[in-house]
């Protein structure tokens, strides 16, 4: 048992990457599925693709690396958070598409639950706000606009997963209904001081309790793989949010290390221990993991739409055919021009929770190219991510000194070199950047003592590359003011 498996099924695509016991990679693949847009605002996935996608990229990495299940110590899974799949327990037949965790459609419903005045009691149970952008409402719109689901709900027909507890259901042949604490502390539904599903918050939302998964901790043994497979008979051992995998697999261990990752959004996410420290500037309080029966929590900050800015120029505005264009012909202009450029296509996230806020560009001029518009939609990730990090800091009352950062997009240099210019600290990418799969490894790896402990698992963080800021202070510190200028211009502009 030479190896881990690490399924890693996120918003664009799913794929699959095999570890050694160095943590080097011994074979990926990756395969793009479908996005779907039924209205403005809505955005769904396909459950049954998201589930072959995974199996093609599974039996693809397997052939590549030449092995089979024996040779696999463990399998760790980590997902897109809160997207929401409903699907009949016997036939695990979906009963309508996924609802991803961009969607904006229950907007309204979150609306009407905050002048009902449950934001606090929500806040205290969860550390979440109430937004469309997490689980609970997304499983009510479907119960109540899905013919017959909730009467099928009702008599305990149905179950609710994320893409986790989904992946694990058709891995097992339907044998397992679970997810972990992480994806759990994504719903609303669940409470991260108790460790249990709230009924007061079932009520709220309308949920019945028979929908749910049960709750396992993010590194143990949660059982074998029974589906007629190529890796049938191997050990599902490892299971956390894509966020969560991340930080872990950047080795973010102690109180204060942060870690932001580039992929679909951006999420900003730093160790806090076993204190669940509350938010004064609308961040979240999450479980970053649970293992060998100890709770980390971590204060979060995300913003959704990140590395998608760079696929809308691709397939939207078409000013690029690939997205590795996007860094030259960005780095074609010495500046944006004056454009601003705020990605705010899925509304905006932390920490300024505006669901109703679109995507605005300011600042074009008859001089303004698309290389400026390119420019600006990377400075525009920086500024969201700069945000974060600044409440951040103020919610722990103490200076962030560098970033560590994963995902796609941090392998664009310039990007990175705009975030160390905004932040004023250095900006700190490692070897491997795929440390949402990598983490969900280390997960799998130590429950089944593949790896022994944190400081084995630590050791094997190397840098790459580490970016400092180029600009003065006070020159961070206008293009911010100037950056909240046009923030405000996006606010509220749906409602």
């Amino acid at each position: 048992m030479s190896y881990i498996l690490s399924l890693d099924q996120g918003t664009t695509s799913s794929r699959a990457m095999i570890f050694d016991r160095a943590a080097r990679e011994k074979a990926v693949a990756r395969k793009e599925f479908t996005q779907i847009f039924p209205r403005p605002g809505w955005v769904e996935h396909d459950p049954q693709e998201i589930w072959s996608s995974q199996v093609a990229v599974l039996e693809e990495v397997m052939a590549k690396a030449k092995i089979g299940p024996k040779d696999l110590a463990g399998v760790g899974i980590t997902n897109q958070r809160e997207t929401t799949i409903l699907w009949d327990r016997k036939s695990g037949v979906p009963v309508s598409n996924a609802i991803v965790w961009q969607d904006r459609r229950t907007a309204q419903h979150c609306e009407r639950l905050r002048k009902h005045g449950h934001s606090t009691s929500i806040r205290n149970k969860t550390g979440l706000v109430i937004d469309a952008y997490f689980s609970a409402t997304k499983v009510s719109w479907i119960l109540d606009n899905i013919p017959d689901a909730r009467n099928r709900a009702n008599r305990g027909e149905l179950a609710f997963g994320t893409v986790d507890s989904w992946l694990i259901y058709n891995l097992t042949k339907g044998n397992l209904h679970v997810t972990d604490t992480t994806n759990a502390s994504r719903t609303l539904l669940f409470n991260i001081h108790d460790q249990m599903w709230d009924e007061d918050l079932l009520k709220i939302f309308q949920i019945p309790r028979s929908l749910l998964p049960q709750v396992r901790s993010s590194s143990e043994i949660y059982g074998t793989v029974e589906a007629d497979l190529s890796i049938r008979g191997a050990v599902i051992s490892g299971v956390a949010g894509d966020q969560q995998a991340a930080t872990f697999g950047q080795a973010c261990f102690e109180p204060g290390l942060a870690k932001n990752t580039y992929g679909t959004g951006c999420f900003l996410l730093m160790n806090t221990g076993s204190c669940a420290q509350e938010s004064k500037n609308n961040l979240l309080t999450t479980l970053a993991w649970k293992r060998e029966g100890e709770i980390t929590y971590a204060l979060e900050g995300g913003v959704f739409v990140g590395g998608a800015i760079v696929q809308w120029l691709r397939d939207g505005l078409k000013i690029i055919r690939t997205s590795a264009e996007i860094e030259p012909l960005a780095a074609s202009v010495p500046d944006t021009g004056g454009v601003f450029f705020v990605p705010a296509l899925a509304g905006l996230g932390a920490p300024h929770w505006d669901p109703f806020a679109r995507g605005t560009i300011v600042g074009i001029t008859r001089g303004t190219s698309h290389a400026h518009i390119a420019r600006a939609a990377l400075a525009g990730i920086t500024f969201e991510v700069a945000d974060l990090v600044r409440s951040l800091e103020s919610d722990a009352e103490m200076g962030i000194h560098e970033l560590r950062v994963d995902g796609g997009a941090s392998g664009n240099n310039l990007l990175m070199q705009l975030q160390a210019d905004v932040l004023q600290i250095p900006v700190v990418r490692p070897t491997n950047r795929e440390t949402t799969a990598l983490g969900a490894a280390y997960l799998a790896g130590l429950a089944v003592g593949f790896w022994k402990s944190l400081s084995e698992v630590g050791s094997k963080w190397v840098m790459d590359q580490r970016f400092e800021p180029k600009i003065s202070e006070s020159e961070a510190t206008a293009v911010m003011e100037r950056w909240q200028d046009a923030v405000d211009r996006s606010r509220g502009w749906d409602r």
